[in-house]
């Protein structure tokens, strides 16, 4: 099977080198960008299966970058793992809130770069299969392919996160998952989580869903399951 193929967004030399180097040697195809605008300018005629984005780009910066692509139909599902020196906790909150996939803080262990890579191509592969299944629940219509979602016929738009969650607990009716398990699923292994983060995550859905927010259902002491009938 061929390997996958991956871009990498950093206007350092030396980190685009390293990270050439470890990838091209597992069997992974590598292109390598030094600016937001040029990966933004490839993907127009080119879609990676994973991008390696530094957040601290000249120009366009990653958050930027990151944003863009979320909100563009073609590009959307293409899993992004951010590079950051920054250490600033809110910009990785906030790259993960527009839909980046994990994050790798700068100076990283290649075992860890390789194992956070296969990672997030492993988890897309399992989303690729999910994609088949449209999810209709009375007045409430979940498209993954499209991440759409409609609410007696009326689009809802949700976040990228928002949708992930929305998606994942409506795919197993009636079971009951614990914020630490709807987090490993959108997340990965490792995660760092607080209740809160999930319960944010679900105030916003069910207020944008309006009565059909309801149909998440809150299981306390335990966690959040779907419910097929209100």
């Amino acid at each position: 099977m061929a390997k996958a193929k991956i871009f990498i967004v950093d206007d350092e030399e030396d980190i685009l080198d390293l990270v050439d180097y470890v990838l091209s040697k597992e069997g992974y195809t590598v292109e390598r960008f030094h600016t937001g605008e040029e990966i933004l300018r490839k993907v127009k005629s080119d879609l990676p299966d994973l991008i390696l984005l530094d957040l601290m780009l000249p120009g366009v910066d990653g958050l930027d970058v990151c944003k863009l692509l979320k909100r563009t139909s073609n590009t959307a599902n293409i899993p992004i793992i951010m590079l950051t020196a920054k250490g600033e906790e809110a910009d990785i909150v906030t790259g993960l809130e527009l839909g980046a996939d994990d994050y790798i803080p700068k100076p990283f262990s290649t075992k860890i770069l390789l194992a956070r890579v296969k990672s997030v191509l492993r988890r897309r592969t399992r989303k690729e299969m999910d994609q088949m299944e449209v999810i209709k629940v009375h007045d409430l219509v979940i498209h993954p392919g499209r991440r759409e979602v409609l609410v007696k016929n009326k689009p809802v738009f949700l976040t990228y996160t928002e949708f992930s969650l929305l998606y994942f607990l409506a795919q197993r009716p009636g079971w009951v998952f614990t914020r630490y398990q709807i987090v490993d699923a959108l997340r990965g292994e490792d995660y760092p989580v607080t209740e809160r983060s999930v319960d944010v995550q679900v105030v916003g859905i069910r207020k944008k869903l309006g009565e059909a927010g309801k149909y998440i259902e809150t299981v306390r002491g335990v966690g959040y399951r779907f419910r097929e009938h209100l």
